[in-house]
This record gives structure tokens, C-alpha cells and sequence, in this order.
């Protein structure tokens, strides 16, 4: 029977072998892979495809290339991406997350050719494979273009939430190599405590192809908003044909989403939980013919059983618009579950 000392040897050989194939550096603990890149010039259509950045500010993992705008994947699993995007004046804006060469993930978009500047944003999480790209496409007409300048309008951020090996999902945050055994968590801390055995890993994301018009001119039951396409939905908790996500880990959970607005029609979209606790919401009353995103997002504390959906006003007035460029996107996932026995203090408002 190996001793102790050769026990924790073998698994600090073991660690170093996977940190090599997948090129994360060995002193690092739990696979780690993170980027955020800022650019600070403006961008016309036509002049290039990849939106490409001149700042780096985090690029852990080093899979982010500033020079061509893509990020490469080498440790497969669930990744978050966000970014946003400076409108230029007088320019229409449309810039997708794709992923690889052509597979459009998520749109911001603006037509409205106005004098104005504004920032407008979009996130998703994807599944990602070994050697995966995601990067950033500007429409190739000179008729878009995205604006930033030193005070930076244009951000680009992605990070790991879960990887995962063939079979299953690792814990982001691995035990010191050799002392436990793998997807234990490290003695004494009570935030990995594991009720039952069962890993606390829960992570969903979804989009809208298609629009949804408000009809109704009363008070009516609110109906939760649906989606067709699943990008991400690990443990299961997010039921796209309903639409609402059901926490099975009580925790501090992160939701963000963004929303088309529909021409000729205000946009109202809120955050809900439960029966229909409003937590957040988008709204523009504006009736304009212009299509348009927008987007919010927030940390919400979780009791297992609760329900997040969101609610778009089904008034006449209101829409939400989307198609295959997918403008409406809905993430969540598990930033900090709580220990089995909880002894926090977590207000409501």
C-alpha cells in the first residue's frame, strides 16, 4: 500500500499531466481560462471582419489573441462571454458573437442611423470543444461601424464556468493535488459543504428566434417568456418550453439577458421570481420604427424550489423582437452555493 507522501506524489504527476495536454499552467489550482480585452479606435464595415483589440487586461490561460479578436479554446466546458459595443453616428451597428467561422451565437444591433453615440451590449453562455474560436463580427457594409475611443465604449470578456471531461463536469475550484481526492473540496471549507454527495454545478442559456407580440389590452395572467434554442443547460434546471429556470441549490445566483426591441412597438421585459416578484427589468417606451438591444443583469440569493423567468408586458403596445441573428438571449448560472446548513442571514426586498 503506497505511503502517504507517495500517494500525494502520484497525484501531483497527475495534475501536471493534465495541465500539460491542456496547457494550463501547473501552479494553477482547478482548470482555469480567462480574457478581457478593450479596444480604444473606432471600426468601419469592410475593413476587416474580426473585431481585433489593443488593450489587454485579463487573459488568463493565455487563449485570447487581442491581434486577431479570437479566443481558442483548450479547456472544453461551459463559457461565459460578454460584450459590449459603441454605436458610431450617422452608422448602423451589428456585431455577433460567432463561434468557429460562421456559427452566429448572439446579435447586438441598431439601426437607426441617428447622430447620436451609444453603448449597447449582449452575453451568452456556449458549450465549447478543444480548439473552438469565438470571436467578434462586425457587418461588412461601410453603412456599420462600432465606435470607441481612449474612455473605451468596446469591451470583450469570456471565462470558464464549468469544465468538463468526457464523462462529466469538474468543480472550478479543485482540492490542493495529491491531499484529496479529485472534485473534493478543500478541509474546513464550509461553501463546498455538498448536501448529499451531489456537486452543486447549475448553468443554463437560451435564445428567442423569433418575436413575441403583445395582443392584450387588460390585466391578464402573466406568461413566462419562452425560448426555441439551448446553448448551455447543465443540471437541467432551465425548461426552455416553459421558460423558467428552477433553483435546486440554494446559492447566489448571476442572471443576465438582453432584448430585441420591436419597430413601432415599446419594449417592457422583467426579471421575475417566483409567482411574479419583479427583481429587475428593461424598458424603452419608445415607438420608433428602429430595432435595437438592450440588456440587464443581477446577482439574486436562492432557496432551492425558487423559480426566475422573465415576464415581457403583453399589452398591444409592447414587443420583443428577435429572429436567427438571435437579439433575445436568457443566461444563469451558480456563482457560490451555500454550505448544507446555511447559517447567512439573506434579505429580500
Amino acid at each position: 500500500m503506497a505511503s502517504r507522501p507517495l500517494a500525494s506524489l502520484l497525484g501531483v504527476l497527475a495534475q501536471l499531466s493534465v495541465a500539460s495536454v491542456l496547457r494550463v499552467s501547473p501552479g494553477m489550482v482547478g482548470f482555469r481560462s480567462a480574457f478581457s480585452a478593450v479596444r480604444t479606435s473606432s471600426l468601419v464595415g469592410g475593413s476587416q471582419m474580426a473585431v481585433t483589440f489593443d488593450r489587454l487586461l485579463v487573459n488568463v490561460g493565455n487563449d485570447f489573441n487581442p491581434d486577431t479578436g479570437h479566443f481558442r479554446c483548450h479547456i472544453p466546458g461551459s463559457y461565459y462571454f460578454a460584450y459590449t459595443v459603441g454605436k458610431f453616428p450617422k452608422k448602423m451597428l451589428s456585431v455577433m458573437l460567432v463561434k468557429n467561422r460562421n456559427e452566429v451565437q448572439a446579435l447586438v444591433y441598431n439601426d437607426h442611423r441617428n447622430k447620436g453615440r451609444k453603448v449597447q451590449s449582449q452575453s451568452v453562455m456556449i458549450n465549447l470543444k478543444a480548439m473552438d474560436t469565438v470571436w467578434l463580427l462586425l457587418h461588412g457594409s461601410p453603412k456599420y461601424a462600432l465606435y470607441s475611443n481612449p474612455g473605451v465604449y468596446v469591451t470583450f470578456s469570456g471565462y470558464l464556468v464549468y469544465p468538463s471531461s468526457s464523462s462529466d463536469y469538474f468543480n472550478n475550484h479543485l482540492s490542493v493535488p495529491g491531499l484529496h481526492y479529485p472534485r473534493c473540496p478543500p478541509y474546513g471549507d464550509p461553501w463546498q459543504a455538498w448536501a448529499g454527495g451531489e456537486e452543486p454545478v447549475s448553468a443554463f442559456s437560451a435564445a428567442r428566434t423569433s418575436s413575441v407580440l403583445g395582443e392584450k389590452k387588460g390585466l391578464e395572467k402573466k406568461d413566462a417568456l419562452t425560448f426555441d434554442v439551448e446553448y448551455v443547460n447543465v443540471g437541467g434546471h432551465f425548461n426552455k418550453s416553459s421558460g423558467r429556470f428552477t433553483c435546486h441549490f440554494p446559492g447566489v445566483y448571476y442572471f443576465a439577458f438582453t432584448m430585441g426591441k420591436h419597430p413601432n412597438r415599446a419594449l417592457s421585459v422583467k426579471l421575475m421570481m417566483g409567482a411574479g416578484e419583479v427583481q429587475t427589468m428593461i424598458y424603452d417606451e419608445d415607438h420608433s420604427r428602429w430595432r435595437e438591444t438592450q440588456s440587464q443583469s443581477l446577482l439574486l440569493s436562492l432557496e432551492k424550489g425558487d423559480t426566475v423567468w422573465l415576464y415581457s408586458q403583453q399589452h398591444e403596445r409592447f414587443a420583443v423582437y428577435s429572429n436567427q441573428g438571435r437579439y433575445t438571449t436568457f443566461t444563469g448560472f451558480l456563482v457560490y452555493p451555500y454550505p448544507a446548513q446555511k447559517n447567512l442571514v439573506t434579505t429580500r426586498f
